[in-house]
């Protein structure tokens, strides 16, 4: 019992150090700054060829504090070149599956590199954390909020409904004493029209007709429907919800932003820096395509889809000889998401400023098979977004405005260079 009790304290006594070990570790990674981290690791372009929980160009970078040492992915960062050519095991193994070099960071500070692991580890807790919440909810999606003009439209529908429902209850018993006081009437009537042989339907449109507050009352309702209808109509002018139009390549979106999980700025990088998205060229497609070829889903001799072929014929690249040709034709993308000319939207303030994810206006990107325009884009639309949207104000446009309004105080001068003045595009759209 004695042994037993001995062996029970001293792993017991280990499993301490090992938490506090642990501990330890996690409270070091937490230390290092994981927001600048992912400011270096775009600013390098370093998703460029490597991300979180998949493999690019380069290896998945999940899980890389526990594969390899502090100091080694320091010093790989910055000569990986010189730690392959040193012999360094873990780096020629490294060249032999992956045999693009990665360009050394040599202008990178140790902590900066430890900020960018920090970095990594936090969005592998993100992705895991999102995958536990996905599994919860089980793919359910909120609902938004009635708005107040929703309220005000209902409770109007409501009072017409009530009133309606009075008016035709009281027509209902002024055709009922209607029928009452001409029953003789109706009664030869008939007779005579059945004599002619003329229908039922007959008779009860010539009583309609000489009822005014029936005809009156019918006539009201046409024209209240034709009024509903024509505002709807109007009020839908130039709004192209849902327009889904046939590209001159069916490039999937699910494919490439959900099964591979391609970062949108991959693509679209002008939606981080300037006004406008961009439509990516081809070659940017060819960084991939020049040795994917997608034929192993298709019954056919050359071993390429025939979307891919597409692509091969706009650059001119020829798959057997592996080399490009003069004959390139430009892909003719149909553009989904235009705005009037009046509106003015620029995709840098509210991507990279206020942090908006690409499906708050674009809708489940990923999961489409072809791109439609998921909302509605109506001023409307945009202004409800601006109220319920929190101001992120944890940036230098922020600061450059406090350290304005701080020398106003002081009854210093202020010029509009200080709250943005210079920029490019305050003038040219």
């Amino acid at each position: 019992m004695r042994n037993i009790s001995s062996v029970l304290g001293k792993l017991a006594k280990s499993i301490s150090v090992g938490l506090v070990l642990l501990f330890a570790v996690t409270s070091v990674s937490n230390a290092q700054d994981a927001t600048n981290g992912g400011a270096l690791f775009k600013a390098n372009a370093c998703n460029s060829c490597h991300a979180v929980g998949r493999q690019l160009t380069g290896p998945d970078l999940a899980g890389l504090s526990e594969r390899r040492e502090e100091s080694w992915i320091i010093n790989w960062v910055h000569n990986p070149q010189g730690m392959v050519d040193s012999g360094d095991a873990q780096a020629v193994e490294l060249k032999s599956k992956f045999p693009t070099m990665m360009a050394p960071y040599a202008h990178l500070s140790d902590d900066d590199v430890r900020d960018i692991v920090a970095y990594l580890q936090a969005e592998e807790t993100k992705a895991a954390a999102k995958k536990e919440q996905a599994a919860a909810q089980g793919g359910g999606a909120g609902s938004e909020g009635a708005s107040d003009l929703m309220i005000i439209v209902v409770s109007l529908l409501v009072v017409i409904v009530v009133g309606v429902a009075i008016v035709l209850t009281r027509v209902t018993k002024t055709l009922e004493k209607l029928l009452e006081n001409n029953k003789a009437t109706i009664d030869a009537s008939q007779a005579e029209y059945d004599a002619r042989g003329a229908s039922k339907f007959a008779l009860y449109a010539k009583a309609f007709l000489r009822n005014k507050k029936m005809v009156g009352f019918v006539v009201l309702m046409i024209v209240a429907l034709l009024g509903v209808v024509g505002w709807k109509t109007g009020w839908n002018v130039g709004v192209h919800q849902g327009y889904q139009p046939v590209q001159p390549i069916k490039f999937s979106h699910q494919i490439h932003a959900g099964v591979n999980q391609i970062e949108c700025q991959y693509c679209h990088g002008g939606a981080f820096k300037s006004k406008n998205a961009s439509i990516p060229s081809a070659n940017v497609c060819m960084n991939c395509h020049n040795t994917i070829t997608g034929g192993e889903h298709y019954d056919n001799e050359s071993g390429i889809s025939p979307e891919i072929a597409k692509l091969y014929r706009a650059v001119d690249w020829d798959p057997e000889t592996r080399s490009y040709g003069n004959d390139t034709k430009p892909i003719e993308w149909i553009r989904i998401h235009n705005l009037p000319d009046f509106a003015y939207f620029n995709h840098s303030q509210h991507v990279t400023v206020a942090g908006v994810e690409c499906q708050t206006c674009h809708g489940p990107i990923e999961s489409m098979e072809e791109v439609y325009q998921y909302s509605p884009l109506t001023m409307k639309w945009c202004i409800d977004c601006h109220r319920e949207t929190s101001v992120n104000t944890d940036n230098q446009y922020y600061d450059q405005l406090i350290e304005a309004h701080e020398k106003l105080k002081k009854g210093e001068k202020m010029t509009a260079a200080m709250i943005g003045g210079l920029e490019c595009g305050k003038c040219h759209y």
